[in-house]
């Protein structure tokens, strides 16, 4: 893995909902095998900025995924390119069961070896023990932790290079909450590269090897996860004093 390589560069990007600004020519980039955390308040620009990425918001400035502009590229192609995302309120289909869910990931894979897939089963099922016991239940049925971790466990059966991760945490209790950065960090530490925005600062810092404060759709402020941590402006805005 190489920490040096550039894996996705966004320059001078600016999303606009009508006449309101939801981001405002932020630049940023990520390098292979980094977890970066955007983190900052409702309204921030941080899911804007995720949407923009994975192609299903209009945006202006430059987006580039391994030096290749991303800009006009179908968002279904930037799947098979090896970009997923597992967006705010987890997006699974309620009315197929685990497995379909998964095997939904599979359909844009060029090569689609059953011994492959089988494999990928396998490794979403030893991160996530809860989905091997309900693989035949419906995804409506979930609770709000097995839904989240079949919504990432759908995004690694895509074979993704790097995973955009909304909200991970948002409305699980705090036990579900730690099993889930674990598995990201797990994920991450398999070869996975991670663009996190997170509400929960104080967890995603701990894991980030960098992180971005936005606030109003600009980057107020960046550094190691370390550094945002023992910030002052962060530990008063974000990590309860």
């Amino acid at each position: 893995m190489n920490r040096d390589s550039i894996v996705l560069a966004v320059q001078d990007l600016t999303v606009s909902y009508g006449n309101i600004k939801a981001v405002r020519g932020i630049s940023f980039e990520i390098r292979e095998g980094e977890i970066v955390t955007l983190i900052g308040a409702n309204g921030a620009g941080k899911s804007s900025t995720l949407r923009a990425i994975s192609g299903v918001v209009p945006y202006a400035g430059r987006i580039s995924y391994q030096g290749q502009e991303l800009r006009n590229i179908p968002a279904d192609r930037l799947v098979a390119m090896g970009i997923a995302q597992v967006p705010e309120g987890r997006g699974i289909f309620g009315n197929l069961t685990v497995m379909e869910n998964l095997k939904l990931a599979t359909w844009q894979r060029k090569a689609k070896r059953a011994t492959e897939i089988a494999q990928d089963y396998r490794r979403v099922f030893d991160l996530f023990p809860r989905l091997k016991e309900r693989m035949n239940q419906l995804g409506g049925t979930l609770s709000g932790g097995e839904q989240q971790m079949l919504a990432v466990g759908r995004a690694l059966m895509s074979r993704s290079k790097i995973l955009l991760l909304d909200e991970p945490s948002m409305g699980l209790a705090p036990v579900l909450v730690r099993d889930i950065f674990r598995v990201l960090t797990e994920i991450n530490q398999a070869g996975i590269t991670v663009l996190l925005v997170e509400q929960n600062a104080n967890m995603a810092l701990r894991v980030a090897s960098r992180g971005y404060v936005l606030e109003t759709g600009t980057i107020a402020l960046s550094g190691t996860g370390q550094e945002l941590m023992g910030n002052p402006k962060v530990k008063e805005a974000y990590l309860g004093g």
